[in-house]
């Protein structure tokens, strides 16, 4: 669903409850998509109120997640932040029934006095926006500058006065009457879709909500006007209207049978039926956060991974490559006997061989053919060089491409070792959740010569901070998980001791898990509880009864010169889970 204006109307509601007159403490700019403004409320503490003026997953509420700030602040964010900075939030204001939103604050001046400032939230998909005014509406800066090149309808520029969006051809819906709907319900086409017919004639109602309305009036979603009691359709969508007048909202997120959240609104939803799972939430906001939490996550990672994705892509190209030739070049190998055969016929028969011939038919007493005479053999020569040497290129030729058979299935074994370790490092780059972990692979891959230092986001004298995930089992045993190829090596060699147990998803590429025992006998639901943990933080995290090995911490053996994450083992036991996100997410720390 579109965040359309009923959606904005709830979380307007919320934000006037919770933070009227709440002072600014902090204001941050994640990415350049994204402002946090820190609340000091009066009785509920500081609320992190998040604006997404992103083109994908604009919205906007309360959150209470932790986001990585750049090294260097966006120029907006320093903006706000010299003139927001401790101002006092007076009111909060929906515009009509527009995506629009507008903060009145209370401020100071360069001199000290207390000014009036603006902020208007555009929440409008790729129109989205966030504009700063002074008392009398100009324009002081935007997140997004919109110039004449870019819109020849509407333009933000520093120094104009602000305007809000072209109105619709559309009726506010909070300020229509029962005449007006049943006027234009006379008007409109009797083939026309009621849900169509909604969302043609009123503003700032999604096309999810518009099918509601339709369902609860008429039992289906696709029923055109004809087929639509004009009496029953007003009557539902009135009712519609008067929960958003008196703030009567039911938030709601609408899952699959995956349980992968498909909708979300600010009333019941029941058009789905028994095909989906219908959850209500006490606030909107944190039906919001839950609902984008794994969208902002995924499509952060993609906006601040692009060069890491282009190394491996091109690592593993350039292996697939080199390990098709090196294939090849083995099986040529295999014609290593040929030549030996070639070299003892030449000289079986140095008698019949000239200097200077270029071919000569020879019989070959070691083959029969199929009728069970000997093979007759045309076997070419160098005509600048002697029977004889002819003899000996043939024999070097054999003993080169014997000694080529040995290496290329060493060269072939190393770039199977390194294709493998390069999808491990994917694996960790999928699994990534924070900018943290997208620093630590960079430093990985600098480490192993595939990066360049110099693109890695830390400074050179900054050492990176290294955040071990940490879960606690029912029965109170730390379990560490690392997230990367580098953690996997540290939690498994620095920070576990010989008795802990250790777990890995079997045959794919994922974490490493350890279970800190302490000298204890972990219970069965301990074992499980690992198990689970590291098969969800591995390439396997959507199967059902994935295998897991476990075993011993002592049992476990590094090769000399391998890459990081890599172990051996062989005295191990095997259990089989299906991860779940939540019971995870409880055992989180």
């Amino acid at each position: 669903m579109a965040f359309d204006a009923g959606m904005l109307a709830a979380v307007t509601w919320e934000i006037s409850q919770i933070a009227a007159g709440a002072k600014i403490e902090r204001i941050c700019q994640p990415t350049k998509d994204q402002v946090v403004l820190f609340l000091h409320t009066q009785g509920n503490g500081t609320k992190k109120l998040l604006i997404n003026a992103g083109s994908n997953n604009s919205r906007m509420g309360f959150t209470n997640e932790d986001m990585d700030n750049p090294a260097i602040p966006f120029m907006f964010c320093m903006l706000l932040r010299k003139h927001l900075t401790g101002a006092k939030l007076l009111a909060i204001t929906q515009e009509g029934f527009e995506r629009a939103v507008r903060f009145d604050l209370l401020a100071r001046d360069e001199m000290g006095y207390d000014c009036t400032r603006y902020i208007y939230a555009e929440i409008m998909g790729k129109y989205s926006n966030l504009i700063f005014t002074d008392e009398n509406k100009k324009v002081v800066s935007a997140l997004k500058i919109v110039d004449f090149t870019t819109s020849s309808l509407r333009q933000i520029l520093p120094g104009m006065k602000y305007e809000l969006p072209p109105k619709q051809d559309k009726i506010n819906p909070l300020e229509c009457s029962m005449d007006t709907f049943l006027e234009l319900f006379e008007k409109a086409s009797p083939d026309c879709k009621a849900d169509k017919f909604i969302t043609a004639n009123f503003m700032g109602i999604s096309a999810l909500v518009a099918r509601e309305i339709a369902f609860v009036a008429t039992g289906h979603i696709d029923t055109s006007l004809s087929c639509c009691s004009k009496e029953k359709l007003s009557e539902k969508f009135f009712l519609f209207i008067d929960m958003i007048k008196t703030h009567r909202y039911l938030p709601t997120i609408i899952k699959d049978a995956k349980n992968v959240p498909i909708e979300y609104c600010f009333m019941e939803i029941g058009q789905y039926g028994n095909s989906a799972v219908v959850s209500h939430f006490d606030n909107v906001s944190e039906l919001l956060e839950i609902y984008f939490s794994t969208r902002d996550r995924e499509s952060k990672i993609r906006q601040n991974a692009s060069d890491i994705m282009h190394v491996l892509l091109n690592a593993e190209n350039r292996i697939t490559r080199k390990l098709t030739a090196q294939c090849e070049e083995l099986v040529n190998c295999e014609k290593g006997a040929e030549y030996k055969n070639i070299g003892d016929l030449i000289t079986a028969n140095l008698y019949k061989i000239k200097y200077g011939d270029k071919a000569v038919t020879l019989t070959d007493y070691s083959e029969c053919d199929e009728n069970g005479e000997f093979l007759v053999r045309t076997i070419e020569l160098s005509n600048r060089l002697s029977p004889a040497a002819n003899a000996q290129l043939m024999y070097k030729k054999y003993n080169k491409s014997k000694t080529a058979k040995v290496e290329l299935a060493k060269q072939i074994e190393l770039g199977k070792e390194e294709l493998e370790y390069i999808r491990s490092v994917s694996g960790s780059l999928s699994r990534a959740e924070k900018i943290l972990d997208l620093e630590e692979i960079r430093a990985e891959l600098a480490l192993g010569g595939y990066m360049k230092k110099s693109k890695m986001v830390e400074k050179k004298k900054q050492k990176l901070k290294t955040e071990i995930q940490k879960f606690k089992t029912e029965n109170g045993y730390i379990i560490l998980c690392g997230r990367n190829n580098i953690q996997n090596d540290i939690v498994t060699y620095k920070m576990a001791v010989k008795t802990d147990v250790w777990f890995h998803v079997k045959g794919s590429h994922g974490s490493h898990t350890v279970m800190i025992c302490e000298g204890r006998e972990p219970l069965e639901v301990d074992y499980t509880q690992a198990a689970k943990i590291a098969a969800y933080y591995s390439d396997a995290r959507n199967g059902a009864n994935v295998a897991v090995d476990y075993t011993q911490v002592k049992n476990l053996k590094k090769p000399v010169g391998s890459k990081p994450g890599f172990v051996t083992y062989s005295t191990n036991y095997t259990a089989y889970v299906t991860p779940d996100k939540e019971e995870i997410d409880k055992l989180k720390i």
